[in-house]
C-alpha cells in the first residue's frame, strides 16, 4: 500500500515552536482561538498526532512570516479547522465559506495550508475592507468589482497590493492575463478567478520566504502549474511579497498596540 502522504517528510527549517512535546488539535485551538476544531472519524490517533504537530508548526512559521499576532491567523476567532473530514481520500484541501471552515484532506492536504489560508483571510476581510457585501464575499473579488471601499490606512494597503496583483496601468497583469489564457484553453473559468490568483499568489510570497515549511506551503517553484506560468513571475512575486507583508506587519503592529 502506497505510503500517507501525512507520512512523508515535510521539510522545514524554522525554530522548534513545540520544543520537543507533541501538540494536540485542542492546543491549537487553546492557543490561536480557533472555534472549532473538526477530525474524521478515519484519522488514527497516530495520525492525529502527527497532524496536530504539522499543523502547529506551519501555523507558528506562518504567524512568524506575517508578523501577526496568534489572533489574526484564526482570524479573530472566526475560522474553524477540519482535517480528514471529506470522506474521500482523494479529496484535497478546501476552505468551505459557508461555515467558515479551513479543511485538509489527511492524504491530500500537506502543502495546501497557506492557499487555503488565503481564501479564509480574503473572505473574512472583505466586510471589514468594502461596504455593501454580503456573506459569500471575498475582497479580492469586490476589489476587481470596483465595490465601494471602507477608507482606512491599511485597507488602502491592501487595495494597493490587490492593484498590483491584477492591473498593469489600466491593464490585466501578466499574472492575470496568463490565467486567463489557461482557463480559455481548458474551456473552464477557474485559475483566473479572483480569489485562485490571490491564494496562489499568497502561496508564492510564502514560499519565497527564508523560512521554508513545505507542510504550509509547496509547489509554486516546481509542480505542473508553475510550469504553465500559473504563479506570478520572478520579479513580480518580490513586488507583491514586499507589499502584502508590509500591510500584516502593519496590521500586527496595529493589534498588539490595541492589546
Amino acid at each position: 500500500m502506497d505510503e500517507s502522504r501525512l507520512h512523508r517528510p515535510y521539510y522545514r527549517n524554522g525554530p522548534d515552536h513545540r520544543e520537543g512535546r507533541d501538540m494536540g488539535f485542542a492546543d491549537i485551538v487553546r492557543i490561536f482561538g480557533f472555534r472549532t476544531v473538526s477530525i474524521g472519524k478515519w484519522v488514527s490517533k497516530a495520525e492525529q498526532q502527527l497532524a496536530a504537530n504539522l499543523f502547529f508548526d506551519a501555523l507558528c512559521d506562518l504567524m512568524s512570516i506575517l508578523a501577526v499576532p496568534e489572533r489574526v491567523i484564526s482570524l479573530n476567532g472566526t475560522l474553524s479547522l477540519a482535517f480528514g473530514t471529506g470522506g474521500n481520500k482523494h479529496s484535497s484541501a478546501h476552505y468551505e465559506s459557508t461555515s467558515r471552515t479551513l479543511a485538509l484532506a489527511k492524504n491530500a492536504g500537506g502543502g495546501a495550508l497557506a492557499h487555503e489560508w488565503f481564501h479564509a483571510f480574503d473572505h473574512y476581510i472583505c466586510q471589514k475592507l468594502f461596504k455593501g457585501t454580503t456573506r459569500s464575499s471575498f475582497a479580492s473579488a469586490c476589489w476587481l468589482n470596483n465595490q465601494q471601499a471602507v477608507e482606512h490606512p491599511l485597507n488602502q494597503r491592501l487595495s494597493d497590493y490587490f492593484r498590483l496583483l491584477f492591473l498593469d496601468g489600466h491593464q490585466g497583469s501578466a499574472y492575470l492575463k496568463r490565467a486567463v489564457e489557461i482557463d480559455k484553453k481548458l474551456q473552464i473559468f477557474y485559475y483566473a478567478q479572483p480569489q485562485e490568483l490571490a491564494a496562489r499568489a499568497f502561496e508564492a510570497i510564502i514560499q519565497d520566504r527564508p523560512l521554508k515549511n513545505a507542510f504550509l506551503v509547496q509547489g509554486t517553484k516546481q509542480s505542473q502549474e508553475a510550469e504553465l506560468g500559473l504563479y506570478p513571475p520572478s520579479a513580480m512575486r518580490t513586488e507583491l511579497g514586499n507589499q502584502l507583508l508590509s500591510y500584516f506587519y502593519l496590521l500586527g503592529q496595529a493589534l498588539d498596540a490595541q492589546s
